[in-house]
């Protein structure tokens, strides 16, 4: 006998959709662009009204349309690049594109465990994704219309956006496209240019093209000369081109020095000076007086040196800045050391002592001490020596580096050791009784009782005890 059929509610296979917040944001991160297409149906008078379900209510109440399923099923790259694509905006989608193709290029030519695979790809940040079609196609908008300085602007935004160290390729590379489109502008006199020149500088700084980095920043200088532009700050573009041109000739010339070419290195560290004082700022001028000085130094012309530091010396002194001052006081004295007047180096080390005795400056204090400290000893003078090494290490104490407080250590020990050994030798040299029964004494002890004033007191009372 069959079971008669039991009669089964027409419910739907899937559920209704009730929850329509992610729609809602979806729509709303799209900017409008995808029209709402939810409408309430009127309800029906009559016995439809009253036999409609909730369920069947909720189900007829919202409708998807293509796009909006669209954006739950595809990857937000793939929705971003449909967008684009549109609404016409072609080479933002070819750029957008190449630089995905560019970071996925990246990633596999480098070595597996490398930090760029443990970075999350460029095509699964939606936020990047988001401020590059936002950007790009603003860009292209205004370049259609031949507003080139919109479209500076845009890649500018996007360049100063891009500040992480893994997107630093992203913001180079906006720059440089800056540089292309600021030379399209003719109606700011360069100063589009200008600018660009001086992103592009810093960029090749950065990677290491310092030659490249000069010719952008000579560039800058030119195109600043002679006008009046200031940057949102108040400074001067012109101040700031010759800054920039002062901080990388000396870059260039480091690695002169590193050479030991000298010659070179001082021939750009005089150009870097006179971009110093080009720019107006006493302070870089100074430290560019400082570098030619050392450099002058470093290639045995102590009296040019002489000439560049003591203009070092006088910018310190008019800026009241005692930090300068005491290394020029330094640097000084070491060019008159190695000619012979040494008096006139120890003056001048004492002053850098008596300019560094704020609480600020201990470190160079204990600079100062040792300074003192390596004079006297390097002349024999080695209690003259230890009291400047003992203040030193003494200061070392209170300061955060291990390295200096042992540097103190070394050094105090080597000067008494040193102290010891004139009176240690000339006892072995004369080799009476008497000096042979202080020497015995020193080594059962291991006192310091050759630099005593109570010395042969000492001696002659263990003298006396021992010899009957």
């Amino acid at each position: 006998m069959l079971t008669p059929a039991v009669l089964r509610d027409n419910v739907p296979f899937l559920p209704p959709i009730r929850n329509t917040d992610k729609l809602l944001q979806s729509r709303e991160k799209l900017g409008g662009r995808i029209s709402q297409t939810s409408k309430v149906r009127p309800q029906s008078r009559g016995r439809e009204t009253e036999s409609s379900s909730p369920m069947e209510d909720d189900s007829k109440k919202y409708s998807l349309t293509k796009d909006e399923v669209a954006l739950f099923r595809n990857c937000h790259k793939q929705s971003v690049c449909v967008d684009m694509l549109r609404q016409g905006y072609h080479r933002s989608f070819s750029e957008l594109l190449a630089l995905l193709h560019r970071w996925n290029a990246t990633r596999d030519a480098s070595e597996r465990g490398s930090d760029i695979w443990e970075q999350q790809p460029l095509e699964e940040q939606d936020h990047k994704l988001d401020q590059l079609c936002h950007f790009l196609t603003r860009a292209e908008a205004a370049q259609r219309a031949d507003l080139y300085e919109e479209v500076y602007e845009h890649q500018v935004s996007l360049a100063r956006y891009f500040v992480e160290p893994e997107d630093k390729w992203l913001s180079h590379h906006f720059y440089e496209s800056s540089l292309v489109t600021a030379r399209k502008v003719k109606t700011d006199r360069g100063r589009k240019e200008a600018e660009a020149n001086s992103n592009m500088g810093h960029v090749c700084t950065e990677r290491g093209q310092l030659e490249t980095a000069r010719a952008h920043y000579e560039a800058f200088h030119h195109l600043t000369e002679g006008q009046a532009w200031r940057d949102e700050a108040g400074q001067a573009l012109h101040s700031q081109a010759c800054e920039c041109l002062w901080r990388i000739h000396t870059l260039l010339a480091d690695r002169m020095l590193e050479n030991k070419d000298y010659r070179p290195a001082i021939e750009t560290l005089t150009k870097a000076f006179q971009m110093a004082r080009e720019g107006g700022d006493k302070a870089v001028e100074g430290k560019a007086a400082y570098r030619v000085g050392l450099a002058y130094q470093s290639a045995g012309d102590h009296e040019t040196a002489e000439r560049y530091l003591n203009l070092y010396m006088d910018i310190s002194t008019v800026l009241g800045d005692d930090e300068s001052l005491g290394t020029a006081y330094k640097a000084i004295a070491k060019s008159l050391e190695s000619e012979g007047k040494l008096g006139e180096s120890i003056e001048l080390l004492e002053k850098f002592v008596e300019v560094s005795q704020d609480e600020s400056l201990k470190h160079n204090l204990e600079e100062a001490c040792m300074c003192l400290g390596v004079f006297f000893c390097s002349r024999g003078q080695y209690d003259k020596g230890c009291q400047h090494f003992e203040r030193a290490y003494e200061i070392a104490q209170h300061l955060n580096s291990v390295a200096v407080l042992q540097k103190a250590q070394v050094y105090l020990g080597t000067a008494r050791a040193c102290m010891m050994m004139s009176a240690y030798s000339s006892h072995v040299a004369e080799a009476r009784n008497v000096d042979s029964c202080k020497l015995v004494v020193w080594k059962e002890t291991r006192n310091d009782m050759f630099n005593q004033a109570d010395a042969e007191k000492t001696i002659d009372d263990g003298e006396d005890s021992r010899v009957p």
